[in-house]
């Protein structure tokens, strides 16, 4: 709009921070909704305490209207209302004595004043509302009368400028009907004003306990919070270059340690993962650089001098040897990278596993017979396992391929499958160089190698375990090994039960 300044946020400092400065901050939200739950909390009980301490004073006055009441009917004569006599000026039992300083009757103008000390007030009313007697110490005043009521009944009300308690009663005769209503009544006026200044002391105290509350409450937030303060600034201080760091636990074991606790296991997490991640970037880096340094150094010699048709065709078929090695070193990255993103689900189905061992075996005849390697197979005609079929193949095509680059020539390779009842049992033995012992435990790791030097020779990656593995875990098949230098290596892959 017109006239107005476009809000913008500093290099650097991320979107939504400008909405957020506006925001309370932590420790004021606390102290905000504490005050407020105290605040309501605190008008009820000073509502509570108001009304009864009021309903505890009117119920004395009422007790006294009952005992006046009570006794004005005993000693009036009952024959007839306009017989009924409240005058009780000189009644010492009942009113006792008045000094003439405190009590001063005088007449003005022909009319007698009212003392507004007298301690009650007495006023007979017929059924039809016309006053019939009253006392004295009424003076020219009349109280209030509520017509067609028939109990007794209570109320606040004035006689003159004078606050009263006043109490009304129906008069009946012995057959239940309503011939008049007697009316008492005692002054109030210190307990209204007594009622008065504690409503307000109570309104002018809720506002200053608010503010009081609200700002102590503050102050012990603001305390309370400091640890979360210094594990955020401990946390703001962890970038990629020092993930090692952690944030400091705090003494007390409370929700603050335990979420320092959490936030160091996640900083653990993730600097395994980047430090997978880096590992197997450089892993991969070094596996791709070989073969195209060899293709680079293979097409430098090519072009410097013409040779003859023979020595390029050789040379072009190696070049396309490497580029397939590449080609399948890609394939496996590729298929390790979905497998840690969770991207890999098998497809699982009844698969025939004898029959799926066998072509296994025949997509490898041609690589073990340069090498007079035969392959056998021993174990029943048909098997039939839940398992995804293109996973299996692999399985199976990795583990072959390890067994004939590691055999030597004129060795032998056996499959067998067994375990009719229960769990299948797959072995796969070959009479190779072995593995050591200390080493069997890291050769599921990617890119590992038992040996440099053999694995080169031999064109291996050191991904085809890793990859049985990682497909082996997600059919839930376990893979072992068993091997010693010298003595061959067996391959164990066990099939859950059908």
């Amino acid at each position: 709009m017109p006239g107005m300044k476009k809000k913008t946020r500093p290099a650097g400092e991320p979107a939504g921070s400008v909405q957020e400065k506006h925001s309370l901050s932590l420790r004021s939200r606390i102290a905000l909704y504490y005050t407020i739950a105290t605040a309501l909390l605190l008008a009820l009980v000073f509502t509570l305490v108001f009304f009864t301490v009021e309903r505890v004073v009117y119920s004395h006055f009422d007790d006294e209207l009952d005992r006046e009441v009570s006794e004005i009917i005993e000693e009036q004569p009952r024959r007839a209302l306009d017989s009924w006599n409240f005058d009780h000026s000189d009644d010492d039992s009942r009113k006792g004595e008045r000094d003439d300083h405190d009590h001063d009757h005088r007449k003005t103008d022909g009319e007698k004043v009212r003392d507004d000390d007298d301690e009650e007030f007495i006023q007979l009313v017929g059924r039809d509302g016309k006053i019939i007697a009253r006392s004295a110490n009424l003076a020219g005043d009349t109280l209030p009368f509520q017509a067609g009521r028939k109990e007794k009944s209570y109320r606040l009300a004035e006689a003159g400028r004078l606050a009263v308690r006043q109490i009304q009663v129906p008069l009946t005769d012995p057959e239940g009907r309503v011939e008049g209503y007697l009316l008492a009544a005692v002054p109030v006026r210190d307990a209204v004003t007594i009622l008065g200044d504690l409503k307000q002391v109570l309104l002018a105290s809720y506002p200053a306990i608010i503010l009081i509350l609200f700002t102590l409450t503050r102050v012990i937030a603001g305390r309370s919070i400091r640890p979360v303060e210094e594990v955020i600034a401990a946390a703001e201080k962890i970038t990629r270059e020092n993930l090692d760091s952690r944030i400091p636990l705090p003494r007390n074991h409370d929700e603050l340690r335990r979420l320092s606790v959490t936030i160091n296991s996640l900083l653990e997490r993730l600097q395994d993962a980047f430090q997978r991640e880096k590992q197997f970037t450089s892993d991969a880096s070094h596996e791709l650089k070989t073969p195209l340094a060899s293709l680079r150094g293979t097409l430098e010699v090519l072009v410097r001098k013409p040779r003859e048709r023979e020595h390029y065709e050789e040379r072009i078929l190696f070049c396309l040897k490497e580029l397939d090695r590449m080609t399948r070193l890609i394939d496996q990255l590729l298929m390790l990278a979905r497998h840690e993103s969770r991207g890999m689900t098998p497809c699982m189905e009844p698969v025939d596993l004898a029959l799926h061992i066998r072509e296994a075996i025949g997509r490898m005849q041609s690589g073990a017979g340069r090498k007079n390697i035969p392959i056998s197979f021993h174990g029943p005609q048909s098997c039939m396992v839940s398992a995804d079929p293109a996973m299996l193949d692999m399985i199976f095509e990795n583990i072959l391929s390890n067994a004939l680059k590691y055999s030597p020539p004129d060795s032998s390779v056996a499959v067998t499958l067994s375990g009719s009842s229960g769990p299948l049992l797959c072995t796969i033995a070959d009479n190779g160089m072995g593995i050591p012992e200390e080493k069997l435990s890291r050769i599921f790791e990617r890119f590992y190698r038992v040996d440099e030097s053999r694995s080169s020779g031999t064109g291996g990656s050191g991904l085809g375990l890793a990859i049985v593995k990682k497909l082996a875990d997600l059919q839930h098949i376990t893979v072992s090994v068993k091997s010693r230098p010298d003595s061959g290596t067996t391959v164990e892959l066990r099939f859950p039960g059908t």
